[in-house]
C-alpha cells in the first residue's frame, strides 16, 4: 500500500465493495523457497469476513496448503493509468501513475471438497448475472461425467479476512483544478474503458 495517507481515505467497507465487485485478484503466500502467487476469481461474503475461491491441484499453492493453513495476501487491482504532467496545467510537476488497489489479508486454507460444487455454482451465477439479458450458464449445462472430471482437478480454498487496506491514488496531492485537468487528460487520451473509469474516480476521490 502507498505510504501517503492522502491516498488511503477509503474505509474498509468501500474497499470490500470494490474487491467484491472486481472479483478477481492475485493470492500470494510464502513458499518454502520463494513466494507463491496465483491469479484467481473469488467471492466475498456479505460480512466481508470470508473469501472463497478454488485452485487447480497442480498449483504449488495447493501443495503448500496440504501441509496446513498459511498467511496470505490477496491483491485486487482496479482502473489505472499514466498521468502526463502536461494535463495538470501547472509547472514543475512529474509524471505519475494513478490507480486503485485493495489488499486483503488473512489465513488461507483448503476448504471442504464437498462444498466445491456449491462454490462453483455461486461463482458462475455471480458473474453470469452481470451479462444480462443473456440467459445464465449453469453447471447443469455440463454432462455430469465431464463436470466430475473437472472438479477432481481443482480444490476449494477459503480465507478468513482479518485485514483490509486500500490505495486510491488519484492525484489528491494536487490542487482541485490540476486534478480535474489530469482527469480530462486521462479521459481524452481515449485509451479505453478502464482509463475512462479512472478519470471518473479522479473527479470524485474518497475523502
Amino acid at each position: 500500500m502507498h505510504p501517503n495517507q492522502i491516498y488511503r481515505a477509503a474505509d474498509a467497507a468501500r474497499n470490500l465493495i470494490f474487491a467484491r465487485e472486481r472479483g478477481f485478484g492475485v493470492v500470494t503466500i510464502g513458499g518454502d523457497d520463494e513466494p507463491l502467487a496465483s491469479h484467481i476469481p473469488f467471492l466475498i461474503d456479505a460480512a466481508g469476513e470470508r473469501l472463497e475461491a478454488h485452485i487447480v491441484r497442480s498449483n504449488p499453492i495447493w501443495r503448500r496448503l496440504r501441509a496446513g493453513p498459511a498467511r496470505a495476501l490477496v491483491a485486487i487491482s482496479g482502473p489505472d493509468g499514466y498521468v502526463s504532467p502536461d494535463w495538470y496545467g501547472e509547472p514543475d510537476l512529474m509524471p505519475t501513475w494513478n490507480y486503485v488497489a485493495v489488499h486483503l489479508k488473512g489465513e488461507l486454507r483448503l476448504a471442504d471438497q464437498a462444498g466445491l460444487r456449491a462454490h462453483l455454482a455461486a461463482l458462475s451465477a455471480t458473474f453470469e448475472t452481470r451479462l444480462a439479458p443473456k440467459a445464465p450458464w449453469t453447471l447443469e449445462k455440463m454432462e455430469p461425467e465431464a463436470l466430475q472430471r473437472m472438479m477432481r482437478m481443482i480444490a476449494p480454498v477459503e480465507m478468513r479476512v482479518d485485514a483490509v487496506e486500500g490505495t486510491w491514488k488519484f492525484s489528491q496531492n494536487k490542487s482541485d483544478a490540476a486534478r480535474a485537468g489530469a482527469a480530462d487528460g486521462v479521459e481524452n487520451a481515449g485509451l479505453g474503458a478502464e482509463t475512462a473509469a479512472l478519470a471518473s474516480l479522479m473527479r470524485a476521490p474518497p475523502v
